[in-house]
């Protein structure tokens, strides 16, 4: 299976030959941002992991960026930050359904031993670890928050 680099650089380039606009620049700002990233850790080349988390941050971006657009009445610039993120997300993992989230984060509950929303550091610090990259930290933060106040 090809490294997440390589799919973005045969991406990259079959962007270019269908004339893909979104897609390409979409794709040229990420490498930009891998390029940034790489540079500011003292030219360490990123991994896959690496690579995932700074692809993490940019959807993250991209998502303020078109609540904030939505809120100035700007649909156009909003509707052009979703395409990106839909560019995005194919280099992603899988994200986890809202069940599948729910059920593991219960999980992460009992072995905290958590019985009211004080306990929310400890659950996050168990769960936030295991679904890196399968779920939003805002996603998994709701629900842990959710579910710690149905206990007391």
């Amino acid at each position: 299976m090809a490294t997440v680099r390589e799919r973005l650089d045969a991406d990259l380039k079959d962007a270019m030959r269908a004339k893909d606009e979104v897609k390409l620049t979409t794709i040229r700002a990420i490498k930009s941002a891998i390029k940034y990233k790489e540079v500011e850790s003292t030219n360490k080349v990123l991994d896959d992991a690496g690579i995932l988390a700074v692809l993490t941050t940019e959807v993250k971006k991209r998502r303020d960026a078109a609540a904030e657009y939505k809120a100035a009445n700007r649909a156009d610039l909003a509707e052009k930050e979703e395409k990106e993120i839909v560019v995005l997300q194919t280099y992603l993992p899988a994200q986890l359904s809202a069940e599948q989230l729910a059920a593991e984060i219960a999980k992460a509950i009992t072995e905290a031993g958590a019985k009211s929303a004080k306990d929310l550091g400890a659950v996050m610090k168990i769960v936030t670890p295991r679904l890196k990259g399968q779920a939003e930290g805002k996603a998994i933060n709701d629900e842990v928050r959710l579910q710690l106040s149905k206990l007391g």
